[in-house]
């Protein structure tokens, strides 16, 4: 029995669903905000039970971007549960076909607001997809982490100064990290190995395409995408 296919999902329409919701690529809708309203789908509730309150709250709030997300791009999708494809990607159940990411990154504590927090949420039609944020390590990043995550281009990257050093490597860290979320393989797919150049734009990475889209934020976003056929 094949795949059902991907809803149809004519794109914005409204409100943005985030502070920032673009069109990166044809067909590849991304979201970012600093705050966003938390979901109350049960299923989300009930998957992060359990977890410490700052958990939930970043949890959630990515959960929430993407239902708000999905309700802009693809009406009709969003109050659908989430459940996790064979290769572990977050996925809709009952709609293998329309691919989704979610991400967060800020400080961990149980403070209830999400004033430190940064959340990010992808959707793509007919294609899988990982999107990924991350806020610049504080006050910068250690050396070590550079050479894993940059090998040769090391050099370039600790050339610049500290608080710009620590956001190149965010940006290269969010190309890295989408990589392996659109392919399936999360850390197992070991995203420091990855050769993404200091400043990255876009580019390819087997049957991936990548984009940094440090041309919209401040903030480090990156997305990556690929044909639900390849493998």
């Amino acid at each position: 029995m094949s795949a059902a296919p991907a809803p149809a999902c004519p794109g914005p329409a409204g409100r943005p669903a985030g502070d920032v919701t673009v069109e990166a690529a044809p067909g590849v809708w991304v979201a970012w905000a600093r705050t966003a309203a938390v979901s109350e789908h049960p299923a989300d509730l009930a998957d992060v039970r359990g977890r410490p309150r700052w958990r939930r709250r970043q949890s959630l709030a990515a959960r929430g971007l993407l239902r708000a997300l999905l309700a802009e791009v693809c009406p009709g999708t969003e109050g659908v549960a989430l459940s996790a494809d064979v290769r572990g990607r977050p996925a809709l159940k009952g709609l293998p076909a329309l691919g989704v990411s979610l991400s967060h990154d800020g400080p961990s504590g149980t403070s209830g607001d999400l004033g430190g927090d940064l959340v990010a949420a992808a959707v793509a039609p007919g294609r899988r997809v990982g999107v990924d944020v991350q806020l610049p390590p504080c006050p910068d990043v250690p050396a070590g982490l550079v050479r894993r995550c940059l090998r040769e281009r090391a050099g370039e990257l600790s050339s610049l100064p500290a608080g710009r050093r620590a956001l190149e490597f965010a940006w290269v860290w969010t190309v890295q990290e989408a990589c392996v979320k659109a392919d399936g393989t999360g850390i197992a797919g070991r995203p420091w190995s990855l050769d993404i150049p200091v400043r990255p734009g876009t580019g390819t990475l087997g049957d991936l395409t990548w984009i940094a889209l440090r041309h919209l934020s401040v903030h480090p976003v990156s997305c990556a995408f690929g044909d639900l056929r390849a493998r």
